[in-house]
């Protein structure tokens, strides 16, 4: 957990350094991490798993979705910090929630949403 409390140091550090912090309300937080993630998709976009298998095996294709996946990162863990809500905290209690929401021995192997698991 200290890595990432200093990995959002850092962020919040670069983003002090621009006075940007007046820019990052959570709601223009939001908006950029649905755009960052709309970003990452687009790099997949029209392909096939095989395809998409292949650009990552690429440098140019690795680099591309490594860096899209940073930016959707650095968004979220802002929004966090705008928020006030601990990643890890949020994290944790999210993952009770699918453990109890999507038990292993019904789920498994299924994309069925919790809903439709009988």
């Amino acid at each position: 957990m200290h890595e990432l409390q200093d990995l959002l140091q850092k962020i919040v550090g670069f983003r002090d350094q621009r006075n940007w912090k007046q820019f990052h309300s959570p709601r223009n937080l939001a908006a950029a991490l649905a755009i960052e993630a709309g970003e990452l998709q687009e790099t997949m976009l029209w392909k096939t798993d095989h395809e998409v298998t292949e650009l990552l095996e690429t440098a140019e294709g690795r680099t591309s979705i490594a860096r899209e996946i940073a930016d959707v990162l650095i968004y979220s863990l802002l929004l966090c910090d705008a928020t006030g809500i601990d990643p890890m905290t949020a994290i944790g209690e999210k993952l009770v929630e699918n453990e109890r929401k999507y038990p292993a021995e019904l789920s498994r192997g299924k994309a069925s949403k919790y809903t439709h698991l009988k």
